[in-house]
């Protein structure tokens, strides 16, 4: 689809910021809002205090008692990345205090469904914990802390998901997205909430003399897990959430990181001394993920647990084997839903503002990524349904900037009462669970409802740029500024430039990658660059000229470093 370059308008004073910055780094910040130097400060002085977080002093004062008492602990984590890391980093930092029974619990999800349910608190009453601590789940589960209840188990439930009308009887509820939370960081992720329980949990036994007896851990060491569970989570990288990150990524950068980050990087062929955010986003993240969406997500927490690097390695080359397995089916999925696509092109001259697939042929644990490239192609809200049990379907659903795709289904809910059984989820990503026979009902309420919030415009994407760059201004230094500017990702984007450029030199790919040598229009040098994806959108032959949105990018190659435009949009100038 056509792409509109939108250059970025500052939401701040760049005057407000160091002199000492690099004029574009100073231009960057404005635009995402930095206004103050005190933003730009991310050590870890510099993150909320735990006195902020409602609701950690009452979890931690009850995670202690069962500690004291020697009580079983059992956590209950989600099938995704930030709940593979919320699970490896409660498992770690309770037993590193003293806990002696903690064990976890992330049963499939094709079985139990999202959340406690009912039938997990079963299946956990197996194994008699007197407690259990929800990570990243949990919010919505309130059938499942009644059955917890009346089997004698306490639940504490940390979550960051967006709560329904009706909370769950918990022992102690901590969300800051629930209304009385005082948490000013909305965003953090499931990870970064159980990090603040036990940092309160580690404050109360250092004041009640628990640590007289046994050595203190440092929570520090568990920054690594924090930087990968909030990248990979694609929460918005508030001031708090940069913090984590970057600490996160310090350690992993020094060696000083989980046996298992470390391989992961290494199977998806990753340089650790330089990693990035987009590195967990894009290597790693997907890599434990497709545990979850495939098997169980089991195997990604025992990676992240492992403390041999030879068995870290080895669960880590499964993984990857389980993200090649993904990929194959999400081709086969994503050449489906291709089809569907022109069948309803054909039908129709305009595509309605939302789009919801469906094929029973299709696996549940890949239709969040379907819906994902689908939604990047057309731009717009895209739902992707897949077979569910007895008689239901159960659908992904991924949007575009402006539309909170759950507010949108709570919508549907209202509107149309007893249509959508369960949903949830955040602005950007929602799942749900419909009736079968009652799809196509679904639809036409999903496309009204959006037919209200959406126009036109809204519908046509808009890649927003940092502007332009003087061509003496693109080299290395730069690159790197930029480079340890960040942490960037959701909600503080890696910076996007554009310009014009003239073509030396061009050639494709594997028939779909461009790779260029350009010349900046008013510079006298060329430049390596690459598109990746990019033949479909500007075919063989490039034109003389072109426009380009890119990103400046650092290529290191058998010991040579140089810079790269990395394109992320071309058209003829």
């Amino acid at each position: 689809m056509p792409k509109t370059i939108k250059p970025r308008s500052p939401k701040a004073a760049e005057e407000q910021l160091p002199a000492d910055l690099h004029p574009v780094l100073r231009r960057v910040y404005a635009c995402r809002g930095v206004a103050d130097v005190r933003e730009l400060n991310l050590g870890l002085d510099a993150l909320l205090p735990v006195e902020l977080m409602t609701g950690a002093d009452q979890a931690a004062a009850i995670i202690a008692r069962v500690m004291e008492e020697g009580g079983r602990i059992l956590i209950i984590g989600d099938f995704d990345c930030d709940g593979a890391t919320s699970t490896a980093l409660s498992v770690l930092a309770l037993r590193a205090m003293g806990a002696t029974q903690v064990d976890y619990l992330v049963p499939n999800r094709f079985e139990y469904g999202y959340g406690l349910t009912p039938e997990i608190v079963a299946l956990a009453g197996q194994q008699k914990p007197r407690l259990i601590i929800t990570v990243d789940n949990g919010i919505s589960s309130v059938e499942g802390v009644a059955a917890a209840n009346d089997l004698g188990m306490e639940v504490i439930v940390t979550d960051h998901h967006l709560p329904g009308e009706r909370l769950p009887e918990a022992a102690a509820l901590v969300n800051p997205n629930l209304p009385d939370s005082e948490f000013p960081a909305k965003a953090t992720a499931g990870v970064g909430v159980i990090f603040y329980v036990l940092l309160a949990l580690r404050a109360l036994l250092r004041e009640q003399g628990w640590f007289a007896r046994r050595p203190e851990p440092n929570m520090a060491e568990y920054l690594d897990l924090l930087a990968l569970g909030t990248v990979a989570d694609v929460v918005p990288l508030e001031h708090n959430n940069r913090i984590l990150v970057r600490q996160g990524l310090a350690r992993i950068r020094a060696g000083r990181c989980r046996p298992g980050i470390s391989a992961l990087l290494e199977v998806a062929g990753r340089g650790q001394h330089r990693a990035q955010a987009s590195d967990l986003g894009f290597a790693v993240g997907p890599r434990l993920n497709a545990a979850g969406r495939l098997d169980d997500m089991s195997i990604g927490i025992e990676c992240l647990l492992a403390d041999d690097p030879l068995r870290a390695r080895q669960l880590a080359q499964e993984l990857d084997r389980l993200n090649r397995e993904r990929r194959a089916i999400e081709d086969d999925m994503r050449q489906q839903a291709e089809e569907m696509m022109d069948s309803l092109l054909l039908q129709e001259s305009d595509l309605p503002p939302g789009l919801c697939l469906h094929d029973d042929s299709w696996h549940q644990g890949v239709i969040g990524i379907l819906a994902s490239r689908i939604k990047e192609r057309y731009h717009r809200p895209v739902i992707a349904f897949a077979p569910g049990d007895d008689g239901e379907i159960k659908g992904s659903a991924r949007s575009i900037p402006g539309v909170h795709i759950r507010d949108i289904l709570d919508e549907v809910n209202v509107r149309y009462p007893g249509l959508v059984p369960r949903f949830g989820g955040h602005a950007m990503a929602a799942g749900l669970t419909l009736e079968a026979h009652r799809l196509d009902e679904f639809r036409e309420a999903f496309v009204a409802v959006l037919r209200h919030h959406l126009g036109e415009q809204d519908l046509r994407p808009v890649l927003e740029s940092d502007g332009e760059i003087a061509p003496e201004d693109m080299d290395l230094a730069l690159a790197s500024e930029l480079a340890e500017g960040g942490p960037w990702g959701q909600g503080f984007p890696e910076p996007l430039f554009h310009g014009e450029f003239q073509v030396v030199q061009q050639r494709l790919l594997k028939d779909k990658h461009w790779k260029l040598v350009v010349q900046p229009a008013g510079g006298s040098r060329v430049i390596d660059a690459i598109g990746f994806n990019l033949a479909a959108e500007c075919p063989a032959p490039l034109p003389e000229r072109v426009l380009m949105a890119y990103q400046l990018d650092i290529n290191e190659f058998r010991g040579n470093v140089n810079l790269q435009l990395r394109i992320a949009h071309l058209e003829a100038a």
